[in-house]
């Protein structure tokens, strides 16, 4: 079991204290550090920004959105910060949901699965480096097939440090984690929790059966989970701090009819926990809708409460599918874990 942490993406701003605890992980020995995005921050520059400040931590994006940037786009910025941190970049991508891509970005978003295949051929192609990059996809076709007709297949200048740079995958849906498997170095789950392992397990297998021969081997497939976690002898109060993010997941971070994220939550038993606490997001109750979110629930997908408690919890993220788990905090969070594994 490995450990980053997840900075996430701003509402007001940079966070307070990023920088430090960016440091703080560094020279603690975590393993990775991880920025969002979502409709405000993009998670490129404060990764570049941060990341300079840093000297052996991986740098990895969960996620960049696939709609955000074109997949060449995303390949070059990859190739540019793997250069730039010494081999150190991770490219975690995801296609979000309908409300953003279509909202925010003005593209469709039906048949994201299929657009997500086709979007990493063409940044593994760029990579790869091995021929000029050419797509006759539904979604991505390079050259255009219209506009002057000059277009025509082009090769990066810049030769890639890493070829087999790690590409992984946001998904929720068992397809989605299936696909992951497939095409993809690891996935980026979103409220994972222990008691549904077996349930993913089986997505993965799916996956790892369609596998390419020439991508990394299964056995060395990476599983970066999210994991807010509170340090605090009251579990209410640790909870207290997690709820708000719960609620605005399941209640406000997707529309009624597509919001994967409070499928996934569903997924652990919580189905009319969900309605109530939706409901109550939706008539802008949010402090309401908070509290209405279960301490089960947050403890099922954070590690929360007292030092002991979490060490015996986190025995139980080690037993599963999980291979790093993503601590959501901050550097006090983070200096609690290495303590854990002290």
């Amino acid at each position: 079991m490995r450990f980053g942490y997840h900075l996430g993406y701003w509402a007001a701003g940079p966070p307070d204290g990023a920088l430090d605890a960016v440091r703080t992980a560094d020279r603690l020995g975590f393993d990775s550090i991880w920025t969002a995005e979502a409709y405000g921050s993009d998670c490129l520059t404060p990764l570049a920004w941060w990341g300079a400040s840093t000297e052996r931590i991986r740098l990895g994006t969960a996620i960049a959105q696939i709609s955000a940037r074109t997949p060449t786009a995303a390949a070059m910025a990859a190739m540019t910060l793997d250069h730039l941190s010494g081999g150190r970049f991770v490219l975690g991508l995801g296609a979000s949901g309908p409300q953003v891509v279509e909202g925010w970005y003005g593209s469709p978003y039906p048949r994201p699965l299929a657009r997500t295949r086709e979007y990493v051929d063409v940044v593994r192609q760029v990579l790869r480096r091995d021929h000029p990059v050419t797509a006759e996809g539904e979604f991505y076709a390079l050259p255009h097939p219209g506009g002057t007709g000059l277009g025509r297949p082009l090769r990066s200048t810049v030769h890639p440090l890493r070829r087999d740079l790690p590409i992984h995958l946001a998904a929720e849906g068992p397809r989605n984690v299936a696909l992951a498997a497939e095409i993809a170095d690891g996935w980026l789950p979103l409220f994972f929790a222990p008691s549904v392992d077996d349930f993913y397990r089986a997505a993965l297998a799916e996956g790892f059966g369609r596998r390419s021969p020439d991508l990394s081997r299964p056995e060395d497939f990476e599983v970066s989970a999210t994991v807010p976690v509170v340090i605090d002898q009251d579990v209410e109060r640790a909870a207290d701090q997690v709820r708000p993010f719960v609620a605005l997941y399941v209640g406000g971070m997707g529309a009624t009819r597509a919001n994967f994220h409070r499928e996934m939550v569903e997924r652990l038993g919580y189905v009319e926990e969900c309605a109530r606490v939706a409901e109550l997001f939706a008539e802008g109750r949010r402090a309401e809708a908070a509290a209405a979110v279960p301490t089960a629930l947050v403890q099922d997908i954070a590690l929360v409460g007292p030092v002991e408690a979490v060490r015996d919890r986190l025995a139980q993220w080690e037993e599963s599918v999980v291979t790093s788990v993503l601590v959501q905090g901050d550097a006090s969070a983070l200096r609690a874990v290495a303590d854990l594994l002290g």
